[in-house]
């Protein structure tokens, strides 16, 4: 099966550093398959024979911690997962295009949307999906107040953020 790992905060400003091709080796190394990568920010696809997403998730972020000596993050998506998100999408094509998309590693508590959707800017419009927050930046994701950070603190869910264009390429190379 084909999977698609995000792995969340890695070269980021010098900090937790992980060069792609000692990743894909690293992974090729714990029984993961055609592994491939996809720029600098942890995106990786690549097929396994075990079909428990969590699984995967783990034995990543142990082979990471042990090879590197720091915690990264990781969510594991199929390619399905992921196509489901970007259908899911509420933005108009154009808005879609220039949006991000923040994924959850969890459902987030009910009281704690409501309190997040009562917030309004005309800068930035988000609408909140039990996998998946979508929003779009009218003024661009580096000016941004509700950043990936701001919304994990306030719905205490951990997440990681791709662009449009990431997703629609990781969707791409997870497709066959």
């Amino acid at each position: 099966m084909t999977y698609i790992a995000l792995l969340r905060g890695i070269n980021v400003s010098g900090h937790k550093k992980i060069p792609m091709a000692e990743l894909r080796e690293l992974l090729s190394n714990i029984r993961l398959h055609n592994v491939r990568t996809y720029i600098q920010s942890g995106n990786v696809v690549f097929q396994s024979k075990i079909t428990d997403n969590s699984k995967l998730e783990n034995v990543i972020n142990q082979a990471i911690l042990s090879h590197f000596g720091f915690d990264v993050p990781v969510f594991v998506k199929t390619h399905s997962e992921l196509q489901s998100i970007l259908d899911a999408c509420p933005f108009s094509e154009e808005k879609m295009e220039s949006s991000y998309f923040i994924l959850l590693n969890s459902e987030p508590e009910n009281n704690d949307i409501v309190e997040i959707q009562k917030i309004s800017s005309d800068k930035e419009e988000f609408v909140i999906a039990s996998n998946c927050i979508f929003i779009f930046y009218a003024i661009g994701a580096g000016k941004a107040k509700l950043g990936t950070n701001w919304f994990e603190k306030k719905l205490k869910v951990s997440m990681t953020a791709r662009n449009y264009r990431t997703m629609m390429k990781l969707i791409d190379m997870s497709a066959n």
